[in-house]
């Protein structure tokens, strides 16, 4: 399991908010929706790089 992790690059909400040009509030929205997926540590999120890429890959796909 730890070497699956190793290939895991995870982004704080700040950094989210950045990548999808919204605010962070947003970020945490999508978060407590479940529509992004992210991972509690103390007091913050962190959001695998991967999941946000399928975020907006879903989110396109709806749109068109």
């Amino acid at each position: 399991m730890a070497a699956d992790l190793s290939d895991v690059r995870f982004l704080t909400v700040a950094e989210v908010a950045e990548m999808m040009r919204v605010s962070k509030m947003t970020v945490y929205r999508l978060v407590h929706a479940g529509e992004l997926p992210a991972i509690r540590f103390g007091r913050s999120f962190r959001v695998p790089e991967s999941a946000v890429a399928e975020a907006v890959d879903r989110h396109i796909a709806d749109s068109a």
